[in-house]
């Protein structure tokens, strides 16, 4: 029987890219799965469609629980929040504005995982939605400088150089898989870095301290839009927190 994974999903406005993003994990051909959906303080509808959802997922048997911030809580802290509702050995982050591309990627993932005790996170290839659909990310590094690269950025999609499995520096949170118990050691998200940015990175240099490797899964692919979860993120004081729960 398969372990179950948590998935955790942050939503703040951009409704279109909510439902794209939701509508296609519901495709995952992998179960048990949960949702656990972070609002921060949405005002164009979201948290209402997202109780319609609910009942959509759990037609399919995905158990959904939403929890609803009053305001922006930032993204470290929202993760958290996510986090401590989490039940899965494996926890999946997933930004809304990637949409699914591969249906086994909870199984592919997750197998990494099973295979390397000593793996702490994994991240899959992202490539662009839209044609040629070239490759986004194929796993992260940060220079001497501080410079965070992405590797392969605008190269095929079937580029052999990106096509093989290899642990890399860091992975970016629009989609990676974190064993649970690497995140209870290091403490999930630092939210120093609310409300946004860098926040996985500095998560994923504190999961290497830990001794675990991050590694580059070629054979699952995500399609993401690219900075339209932070675009005009604006500057607030945490603030919280509606928790509903799902089944």
């Amino acid at each position: 029987m398969n372990a179950l994974v948590s998935v955790i999903t942050l939503t703040r406005n951009k409704l279109e890219y909510t439902r794209r993003c939701l509508g296609s994990l519901l495709q995952t051909a992998y179960a048990p799965w949960e949702l656990i959906v972070v609002d921060n303080g949405s005002t164009d509808g979201i948290p209402a469609w997202l109780d319609l959802f609910r009942a959509q997922a759990k037609d399919v048997g995905v158990c959904v629980t939403l929890v609803l911030n009053p305001g922006n809580a930032g993204c470290s802290t929202a993760r958290n929040q996510g986090l401590a509702h989490a039940r899965g050995t494996q926890v999946v982050f997933v930004d809304n504005d990637v949409a699914l591309r591969s249906r086994a990627w909870l199984t592919t993932l997750g197998a990494c995982l099973d295979r390397n005790p000593t793996c702490g996170m994994v991240g899959p290839k992202l490539v662009y939605p839209f044609p040629p659909f070239a490759i986004q990310c194929a796993g992260g590094a940060v220079s001497p400088s501080g410079r965070v690269q992405f590797c392969g950025r605008g190269e095929p999609r079937d580029d052999p150089r990106f096509g093989r499995q290899r642990e890399v520096q860091c992975c970016i949170s629009a989609c990676c898989m974190v064993r649970r118990k690497c995140l209870d050691e290091v403490g999930g998200f630092d939210e120093i870095f609310n409300p946004v940015e860098y926040e996985e990175i500095d998560l994923c240099y504190r999961v290497r301290h830990k001794g675990y490797k991050i590694i580059y899964i070629p054979d699952v692919e995500m399609y993401h839009f690219e900075s339209v979860t932070t675009t005009g993120t604006p500057l607030l004081p945490n603030t919280y927190l509606i928790v509903k729960h799902g089944l």
